[in-house]
C-alpha cells in the first residue's frame, strides 16, 4: 500500500503515456486556425465524425461536433474561397485575428478535453498557435507573393492549413 502511494495511479500512467503530446496537438490544431480559422474545427468535428476522438462533455462538444460537422465544413469551405477575394481583410487585423484565436482556443480545448486533459491548458495553447499561425501565414504570404500569383500562394497555404489539420486528427486518433 505505501509502496503505491509513493507513485502515480495506473490511470495518471496511461494518460501521461499514451498522450504525451496533446499539448503539441493543441498548439499544432491552434496553428491551422491561424492559417484558416474554420478549417481547425471542421478537421475537429470530422475526427469526431469518424469516432477518431470522443468529445465527451466537454463545453465544447456542441461546437464542434459530428453533428455540426456538415456546417462547419460548408463554414470553412466558403473561408477557402473567401480568402482569395481581394477584399477580404487582412489576417493580422484585430476582427480577423481575433477570430483566429478564439478558433484555436476553442479547438485546442477540445483536443485536450478529448484526453481529459485541462481545458484552459489547450485553450491558452491553441490560442497562441494561432497567433504563430497568423503571423507565419502572414509572412509566407507577403514573401511568396513577389514570385508567384497571390492565387497561387493562398492555394499553397489553403494545402498547409488542411494537410495539417489531417495530421492533427490522425495523431489524435492513434492517440486513443
Amino acid at each position: 500500500m505505501r509502496l503505491h502511494n509513493r507513485y502515480k495511479s495506473d490511470v495518471e500512467i496511461v494518460i501521461n503515456v499514451k498522450h504525451p503530446y496533446t499539448l503539441s496537438l493543441a498548439i499544432g490544431i491552434g496553428t491551422v486556425a491561424g492559417l484558416r480559422p474554420m478549417t481547425a474545427p471542421a478537421i475537429i468535428a470530422w475526427a469526431a465524425k469518424r469516432r477518431w476522438i470522443h468529445l465527451g462533455s466537454s463545453p465544447f462538444a456542441a461546437i464542434i461536433s459530428a453533428k455540426a460537422s456538415r456546417t462547419i465544413a460548408e463554414l470553412a469551405i466558403s473561408e477557402l474561397i473567401a480568402d482569395k477575394l481581394p477584399f477580404t481583410p487582412g489576417r493580422l487585423n484585430a476582427g480577423p485575428l481575433a477570430s483566429r484565436v478564439a478558433s484555436g482556443a476553442i479547438c485546442g480545448a477540445a483536443v485536450c478535453g478529448a484526453v481529459k486533459r485541462p481545458l484552459a491548458a489547450g485553450a491558452l495553447l491553441g490560442g497562441l498557435g494561432a497567433i504563430a499561425g497568423a503571423l507565419a501565414g502572414y509572412h509566407l504570404r507577403k514573401s511568396l507573393s513577389r514570385d508567384m500569383p497571390d492565387f497561387a500562394v493562398g492555394l499553397l497555404e489553403d494545402t498547409l492549413a488542411v494537410g495539417g489539420g489531417a495530421l492533427v486528427a490522425a495523431l489524435m486518433a492513434t492517440a486513443k
